[in-house]
């Protein structure tokens, strides 16, 4: 990529720094476009994201190897669509293997590529999504480069992008001066304007960097390797314990789904809850939608071979559970002072702050 913006202060307001782009780019040519393509294993918030720029959003249909479908791209693919949405390796844990076709297609018709980074772990120090053909993407510190997730953060979510959108970056841009030193730019007539206060949550560029500059090219194409190892080491331990909805080969993550325990009545809540009792932070559940039921387990790199070994006998040992006494799984967890909660009444009528039992509501 030719140019970056560390402003947004969030993976999804790098999307929003990112689609903004992208209209301004498109309005600087005439026509802001009407439309973003999402693949079906996109992120929840790329629709999102794409609403509140002002665009109509289109569903693009996988394949059944959970891919983009490139035929179904190029029937939609016309002069309303502004750009694509990608994921890449997308929700499933899938290399999008035909994705410079993919970037063919769009730019062929005046779209743009915009990738979704949230998925860097699996390609840090083995690819560049430049050389894939994309226009624009954001990239999640948090998810790849170690700085904190959730919590409150802080949060960032640098974008970076081609020399044809960085006329329209947040303002101020660094620059080297003629004497050779660093500055700020204001005057850029073409910026979408600023996005953050300050120059974004500075601290969080430190620690990133501080990770990058720890491991060096060597460590992070270890990471990478090892992110993806330690996801397939999982899948193969639990291939035919649990439906693998797609054979296509894993990246950095694994998408199961619940399938064969839902023949007992139980879900992938029931069995993220009983994971719980044996010491383990639950899978992402129910997510990719494309995958009904689904369990998406992202061990990333720093996951040791014991306790990849200690997940893989748990979660064996849940399946067998769910076969001998499904019920005792649908009661889990067992071992928290809290059993389940109402989470529809604590999404609907959150308690934001304790009161004495003898102060009013």
């Amino acid at each position: 990529m030719d140019a970056i913006t560390l402003q947004p202060a969030a993976g999804a307001q790098g999307e929003l720094t990112g689609l903004l782009m992208v209209r301004a780019y498109h309005q600087s040519h005439g026509n802001a476009r009407k439309k973003i393509l999402i693949p079906d294993s996109a992120h929840g918030t790329n629709p999102a994201t794409a609403a509140t720029v002002g665009y109509a959003i289109e569903n693009l249909k996988s394949n059944d190897r959970g891919m983009i479908d490139v035929s179904a791209l190029a029937a939609q693919m016309n002069e309303d669509v502004a750009a694509l949405m990608v994921t890449n390796p997308n929700t499933l844990g899938v290399f999008e293997q035909e994705i410079h076709k993919i970037a063919d297609l769009l730019h062929e018709k005046g779209g743009l590529l915009y990738m979704d980074g949230a998925n860097m772990n699996a390609l840090v120090a083995k690819a560049r999504p430049g050389d894939f053909g994309v226009d624009v993407m954001h990239l999640n510190l948090h998810k790849t480069f170690s700085t904190p997730h959730g919590g409150g953060g802080p949060g960032s979510g640098p974008v970076a992008v081609k020399k044809h959108l960085a006329p329209f970056l947040p303002t101020p841009v660094v620059i080297t001066k003629p004497d050779g030193t660093l500055g700020f730019e204001y005057n850029r007539p073409q910026s979408v304007g600023r996005v953050r206060a300050f120059y974004g949550n500075f601290g969080m560029f430190i620690r990133a960097l501080a990770y990058i500059f720890a491991n060096g090219p060597d460590g992070l194409r270890q990471t990478t390797e090892d992110a993806v190892l330690n996801a397939n080491y999982i899948r193969k331990g639990l291939e035919g314990v649990y439906d693998l909805p797609y054979s296509t080969p894993s990246m950095h993550e694994v998408v199961f789904s619940d399938k064969l325990q839902s023949k007992k009545g139980v879900k992938t809540m029931d069995l993220a809850k009983r994971l719980i009792d044996y010491g383990f932070h639950p899978y992402t559940t129910a997510f990719p939608l494309i995958v009904p039921g689904a369990l998406m387990i992202e061990p990333t790199e720093s996951e040791p071979l014991e306790e990849l070994d200690l997940f893989i006998e748990a979660m064996k040992s849940i399946a067998e559970e769910v076969e001998e006494d499904p019920q005792y799984v649908l009661d889990a967890p067992h071992n928290t002072r809290i059993s389940r909660l109402d989470e529809t009444a604590a999404a609907r009528k959150p308690v934001l702050r304790w009161k004495p039992e003898n102060e009013p509501a």
